[in-house]
């Protein structure tokens, strides 16, 4: 069986690491192994990350419902279902950025909803 030498390859995706790692602290930049180490960590936390950004926001997007709902005398969970029975189809980015924006706006969706 013939020999094979890595040649290129070896010093191409060593570099390719190497570059994706610049900027970390220590060896996680200067060696292979610690760097190869460093972005099979740092890809693992931003695809679960990107995840959890969602779940986030949407609790972010869901406190400031319900502060704004309770200002107009009603709950989060009361309104949803005022809503869904209104046919009311808003989502709850849209909702929120109606209750920190424009309060006036959200009031009157309230309104519609309630009555």
């Amino acid at each position: 069986m013939a020999r094979v030498k890595t040649g290129i390859v070896r010093r191409r995706r060593h570099k390719k690491i190497l570059k994706l790692t610049k900027g970390q602290y220590g060896t996680r930049s200067k060696l292979f192994r610690r760097a190869n180490e460093a972005m099979m960590k740092s890809l693992w936390y931003s695809y679960r990350d990107r995840r959890q950004r969602r779940r986030d926001l949407r609790r972010l997007w869901i406190a400031r419902i319900n502060a704004a709902a309770r200002l107009n005398g009603t709950t989060y969970s009361r309104l949803i279902h005022a809503l869904k029975k209104a046919d009311i189809q808003l989502n709850r980015k849209v909702l929120a950025d109606m209750a920190v924006r424009d309060p006036e706006a959200f009031s009157a969706v309230v309104g519609q909803a309630t009555s």
